[in-house]
């Protein structure tokens, strides 16, 4: 197990970890990822690996969670598009931030 100390250098070999074999001969998905949060401690610790290689990056800062989201989302996209996907365009909240709010039902004032 290999700590990553960068967000970045992690992001980007945890999408290439997924890329490179996103399914086995099985078609089953042999790449995975895991989000562990401790309390105790204050730190959340986030694992790729595909069995022959893992990744994890530990963090106590708040403002890693959005990165964290952004990688989710990255993540899904790959999974439910496969992994030739271009993800320049996978955001995190500017997605739902686009779409339209839809008003109450409410009594008008």
């Amino acid at each position: 197990m290999v700590y990553i100390s960068s967000w970045d250098e992690f992001a980007e070999r945890s999408i290439q970890l997924f890329r490179a074999d996103p399914q086995s001969v099985s078609c089953v998905l042999t790449s995975r990822y895991v989000m562990k949060y401790r309390h105790c401690d204050g730190k959340l610790v986030l694992k790729v690996t595909d069995n022959r290689e893992c990744l994890k990056f530990k963090t106590d800062q708040a403002q890693d969670a959005r990165k964290m989201e952004k990688l989710n989302n990255i993540f899904f996209t790959l999974m439910a598009r496969g992994p030739d996907v271009d993800i320049s365009e996978v955001s995190g909240k500017e997605q739902s931030e686009a779409q339209p709010t839809k008003k109450g039902r409410g009594r008008k004032q």
